[in-house]
């Protein structure tokens, strides 16, 4: 038997902790379980949840809702492989930031445009948004981001058999890694520059 008592100030009842949490919102924790779904690669059902979130949001007017739920809705597009569609979704989600002139959120949407654009091989859009993005990293003084958007921008290349273009973007993100004294990086982008050159 345990000689340790446990100290009564410690000891509640059940209901008493269930009180101190606020109530759950209805549209938010359906939101949340779209999401699951989507996780789960159960994107019916994340659509359903989802698509219910964003009546909910609508009929509040709650931009930021309205935002994450269009968002979350997109990806399930995505994940379908329903471009179009997502590429909708997104455009709502774009207004709403812009509106706000959230970057950071602005940066994410247009990431998974460009997802989108390559899914339906409308690699010059893919691209413009690439050179969108590049701007506000610069602007904001981000070389990570930069690189990863250039390295991007090289993959989009390759695969309209832009080998030039692919090759410039590459020794581009290398400077960049080199400043930073990132030699082991900054060489085998130049060595892949190097066998796009060839391609070409």
């Amino acid at each position: 038997m345990s000689s340790k008592l446990q100290n009564i100030n410690s000891i509640t009842s059940a209901a008493d902790n269930t009180e101190d949490k606020k109530p759950v919102d209805p549209l938010q924790a359906l939101l949340d379980e779209g999401k699951r779904f989507l996780e789960n690669n159960e994107t019916g059902q994340a659509a359903v949840a989802l698509h219910n979130a964003l009546l909910g949001f609508e009929e509040k007017n709650d931009e930021v809702g309205i935002a994450n739920a269009c968002n979350q809705l997109g990806l399930v597009c995505l994940a379908r492989k329903e471009n179009e569609k997502a590429l909708a979704y997104f455009d709502k989600v774009y207004k709403i930031c812009d509106k706000s002139n959230d970057r950071m959120s602005l940066l994410a949407v247009s990431k998974q445009c460009v997802v989108a654009y390559r899914g339906l091989g409308q690699y010059d859009n893919a691209i413009d948004t690439c050179l969108e993005m590049l701007d506000w990293y610069q602007d904001n003084r981000d070389p990570q981001g930069a690189v990863v958007t250039l390295e991007l921008m090289a993959d989009i290349y390759e695969e309209t058999e832009s080998y030039d273009l692919a090759a410039d973007a590459c020794r581009t993100a290398a400077s960049i890694h080199k400043n930073f004294k990132h030699d082991t990086i900054a060489g085998k982008l130049i060595e892949k520059a190097e066998k796009l050159k060839k391609k070409s």
